[in-house]
């Protein structure tokens, strides 16, 4: 066979390759996007402070990642994503929250609040401060399932304003429908056997118990 002919051989076949190659590409893709519909996951967003970002512990440590072997154990279609950054406060979320935005968001697990106590900040700005966060989530994601998790303020700050900050949290999630977590530490603050040596931050014994208080309010709308 001469080198024209051989080149000539060549060129056909590789013609025939990429006609097949075309012809099969549209089967191929639309079972893969198929297959991703229906194994797709619903996201469920957790979007908070230190506690959510598990300080100090391992992310698998962390209360979100204790419920997604939850999730998974009974096989939920759902996946949950750790937003947790240590040390933010409510104005710190309100500049996050658009970025956090740009990923689909089923259900919306919003816990803020602490830092701002801890710091003494004004409540009027860390009330409008949730409600603008959550105004923000409903405007993107309208079928947004939203959960607020209840904190409490340290007694040090006064009466006053360790009453305020404790209803805050009832009365935003009833004024936009969302579920309450009453406490996010019900049965850890202030137990040295569930916290680091800070006093503040669960260990990861406490996280398990925090991981029982989100799931026992997250189960009943995952399942609905």
């Amino acid at each position: 066979m001469t080198k024209q002919a051989l080149l000539l051989l060549l060129a056909v076949l590789g013609l025939q390759a990429c006609k097949n190659e075309r012809a099969n590409a549209p089967a191929n893709a639309n079972g893969a996007q198929e297959q991703s519909a229906a194994g797709q996951k619903k996201n469920i967003v957790f979007f908070g402070n230190s506690l959510t970002a598990a300080y100090q512990l391992s992310p698998e440590q962390g209360f979100p990642a204790l419920i997604q072997q939850k999730i998974d154990a009974r096989g939920l279609p759902y996946a949950c994503v750790n937003a947790g950054v240590s040390g933010e406060t409510t104005m710190d979320g309100v500049n996050r929250i658009g970025w956090i935005l740009q990923q689909r968001v089923d259900v919306f697990v919003l816990e803020l609040g602490a830092n701002d106590a801890l710091r003494g900040l004004p409540l009027k700005e860390t009330k409008k401060n949730l409600q603008t966060i959550m105004d923000r989530v409903k405007s993107v994601n309208p079928q947004c399932k939203i959960l607020l998790a209840g904190m409490q303020a340290p007694p040090n700050l006064g009466p006053e304003y360790t009453i305020t900050f404790k209803e805050l949290f009832p009365n935003l999630a009833a004024k936009n429908r969302a579920t309450l977590i009453p406490f996010l530490l019900e049965g850890v603050a202030a137990d040295p056997k569930l916290n680091l040596e800070d006093g503040i931050h669960p260990n990861a014994d406490g996280h398990k118990i925090v991981a029982e208080n989100v799931w026992k309010v997250l189960s009943p709308l995952l399942t609905q």
